[in-house]
């Protein structure tokens, strides 16, 4: 099938890139077959029509995300392009079993941090990147949660380079959101498109808040079969509150704010409309520092006095454990690579992107004579804030960065600018390709479990690498087909 036939009118590639959808030479993927044969048989005004319905959709079901303008909240619908994302499940494979390595060995690193710090005596990673770094967390130190592991739950941001092979952008290890729209967009493109349902054999996600709820379980202190699991949230104003709700719904826990909790005598408690009932375990969506006045920040008017003191005494299990962010560091994950050498003895199954750490004179000199072709991160900011990417930079901004660095070079570390992967994505009644990356989530307790895909999402300006919902980013669903059948 040629790409004219598949768009009805020619679908404009981007040199150098690696388009999910389709090859070099026009033909459709193997994966995006029955995708091909519907567009081929509808075209473009069935795709928008489509569109329009799942946007209704999107908006009878609520599914939405809060952005944060000019010190107002701004509720708005979830983007949700109609054009799905396929890999082939024989490559997910591969993938899965490269992220469930990747946070093995940081669950283990994480561990040894704030324990016998035998990987910072041995020199693999310099102690001070660690000790000064703003997440590690001295309290935590002599803890060690349950089976060791302290991130629970992961979410790794993915990219495909100019050959398709993937690599990790960056680890996500504190309180890494975006599931729930994983899941909703599933439930909404089942609705859409139900005949492409029966026409490809498309791997399930809607197991994970049964996952969820297992790994949880795992990790309470107590013996007991229905253990009592709370979902902490900041509360009504916090822009990812819609999946804080929809995650409790789903998995059957509390959700609960901090004025839902209270400790006493070392022990959480949740109040209860007659009485109080003992607390297991808290699947947290705070930050670190805000866990606990009496700990951390005393003016935190979000956390539980007491909670850390309870947390260390083992009475109260806290996912992701706070001091988890120490992994999350964008200068660590330089290390990484080294990190699963020295705790598995192993290679790592997904490689970074190539890093240049602005610390390191060498690599700092280089760095700063490269600003307009380098993309720069701060080291500890998310969603897409802080960056320069270095070929759509002006002059001004590249001098702004420059300073930025030489007053704080731990700070920061450089990327070549990728050519991310791109996908045929509807844009005013047009296929066009625009860039994407992709979010699968992996949790750790007793056991491992990696999602079969993940959130893709998708930068929906033209020639764009952003791909933030907060800076203008959709979404798409994304399907593993089964290409053992």
């Amino acid at each position: 099938m040629s790409v004219k036939s598949f768009t009805r009118g020619g679908y404009p590639l981007t040199a150098n890139c690696f388009d999910e959808l389709v090859h070099d030479d026009g033909s459709v993927r193997p994966p995006a077959a029955a995708i091909a044969r519907f567009i081929d048989k509808h075209g473009a005004t069935e795709l928008c029509q489509r569109q329009i319905q799942l946007n209704q959709t999107i908006s009878d079901m609520g599914v939405c995300f809060t952005l944060y303008s000019d010190g107002s909240n701004i509720d708005r619908a979830w983007p949700l392009d109609v054009m799905p994302r396929t890999i082939p499940g024989s490559e997910w494979q591969r993938t899965s079993a490269g992220l469930k390595q990747r946070l093995t060995a940081l669950n283990l690193f994480i561990d040894d941090l704030y324990n016998g710090q035998q990987i910072l005596k041995d020199g693999i990673v310099p102690a001070e990147l660690v000790l000064q770094s703003k997440n590690y967390l001295a309290p935590c130190q002599g803890i060690s949660p349950r089976y060791g592991v302290w991130a629970n739950i992961c979410g790794t941001d993915l990219v495909r380079d100019g050959t398709g092979r993937f690599l990790v952008l960056e680890d996500n290890l504190r309180v890494p959101s975006g599931v729930s729209y994983m899941l909703e967009n599933r439930t909404v493109m089942k609705r859409v498109f139900p005949e492409l349902f029966a026409d490809s054999t498309i791997y399930p996600v809607d197991d994970y808040t049964h996952q969820l709820w297992r790994m949880l379980a795992s990790l309470a202190p107590r013996s007991s079969d229905v253990p009592c699991i709370v979902l902490l949230t900041p509360g009504i104003y916090n822009s990812a509150y819609f999946e804080h709700s929809f995650l409790a719904q789903q998995t059957g826990i509390e959700l609960a704010e901090n004025t839902d909790l209270f400790v006493e005598d070392d022990i959480v408690y949740l109040k209860k409309l007659h009485g109080k009932q003992r607390v297991d375990v808290i699947y947290r969506r705070i930050d670190d520092v805000f866990l606990d006045p009496q700990t951390f920040r005393p003016d935190s008017v979000l956390g539980v006095p007491g909670l850390i003191k309870a947390w260390a005494k083992g009475n109260v299990a806290i996912a992701n454990a706070p001091g988890s962010g120490v992994a999350d560091d964008k200068v660590i994950y330089a290390y990484v690579p080294q990190i699963i050498q020295y705790y598995l003895g192993e290679q790592p199954l997904i490689d970074n992107v190539e890093t240049y750490l602005c610390l390191e004179p060498k690599q700092r000199s280089y760095v700063l004579a490269n600003l307009d072709k380098l993309v720069v991160k701060p080291a500890n900011e998310s969603g897409g804030y802080g960056i320069l990417i270095g070929p759509r930079s002006t002059l001004a901004e590249q001098q702004q960065m420059a300073a930025a660095i030489k007053a704080n070079p731990r700070n920061f570390i450089a990327q070549p600018t990728l050519n991310l992967s791109t996908a045929p994505t509807l844009c005013d009644g047009a296929l066009e390709p625009r860039h994407l990356d992709l979010r699968p989530f992996i949790l750790q307790g007793k056991e491992l479990y990696c999602t079969t895909g993940g959130l893709s999402r998708v930068a929906l300006t033209r020639g764009s690498l952003v791909v933030n919902s907060s800076q203008g980013g959709g979404s798409k669903d994304t399907w593993i087909i089964n290409d053992e059948v």
